[in-house]
């Protein structure tokens, strides 16, 4: 009788001890708890995109000279000489000092090409390279200004390329555009299945596509009589979005499965 009143007694300190952790813990919410509750909302997720064309108010130019010189130094100051003609070019043509950044400076030995079977490379002179990178915003001045950097020394332009300088409102309307193909899309599925659109569950944004402008190569341009004839042609600046409907039954309410 002992021993059996100890295991009820043992079973009543299990069962207290069950009863005081779950009030401690907190609560699960009501709704949750509910046995059978697994309504599920009938959702369908499509893909938008839109596309918005625009002319570029904008050209980034990649220009720069070379110079050769039997020493270092007779180099350098030749290539000094003739950017400070160049900048001062560009200053006249009202193009401001933040627009212009060099982009690379290099002096280099140049070798005697070397003869199978003959003695070692010699370096006979030096070549300095001083390449910058200049902003035109008006595009009506931009063959000009590809002229009279030719005829103020430069002797190299690497590129080329367009752009525009205010993109968020372009951004903003293939947005628009990608959030109406997606629900045009929604619509149509949602025809064929014989259900309707409803809310908006989701929306999630890939990352814009901005456009890129084909760079024109040049390598030591002569001086031109006229103005560089130049076409920007358009831009194309791109948005896509994933949005996922709720869908419900044309009678009416939301569908269960």
């Amino acid at each position: 009788m002992t021993a059996d009143r100890n295991l009820r007694g043992g079973f009543g300190f299990i069962v207290l001890g069950i009863m005081a952790l779950a009030a401690v813990l907190p609560q699960p919410h009501a709704s949750a708890t509910q046995a059978g509750d697994k309504t599920l909302t009938p959702s369908m997720t499509v893909v938008g995109s839109g596309i918005v064309s625009a002319k570029p108010d904008m050209a980034q130019i990649q220009v720069g000279i070379v110079t050769e010189a039997p020493n270092a130094g007779k180099a350098l100051d030749d290539n000094n000489q003739a950017m400070d003609k160049l900048f001062k070019a560009m200053d006249a043509r009202g193009i401001a000092k933040k627009d212009v950044q060099t982009s690379s400076f290099n002096v280099m030995p140049v070798y005697k090409p070397v003869k199978p079977g003959g003695p070692q490379s010699q370096i006979t002179g030096y070549r300095v390279s001083n390449m910058v990178r200049i902003k035109v915003r008006k595009l009506d001045m931009l063959g000009q200004v590809l002229d009279e950097l030719v005829q103020k020394g430069a002797n190299q332009v690497h590129g080329i390329s367009f752009s525009v300088a205010e993109t968020a409102p372009l951004l903003d309307e293939a947005r628009r555009k990608a959030m109406a193909d997606a629900r045009r899309k929604a619509e149509l599925y949602a025809k064929e299945a014989g259900v309707e659109v409803g809310q908006v569950l989701l929306i999630q944004e890939q990352t814009p596509r901005l456009p890129v402008s084909p760079v024109m190569a040049f390598d030591r341009l002569e001086a031109a009589g006229a103005a560089v004839p130049v076409a920007e042609g358009e831009l194309d600046f791109g948005a896509n979005i994933t949005v996922t409907y709720a869908l419900t039954n044309k009678g009416g309410g939301t569908g269960k499965r």
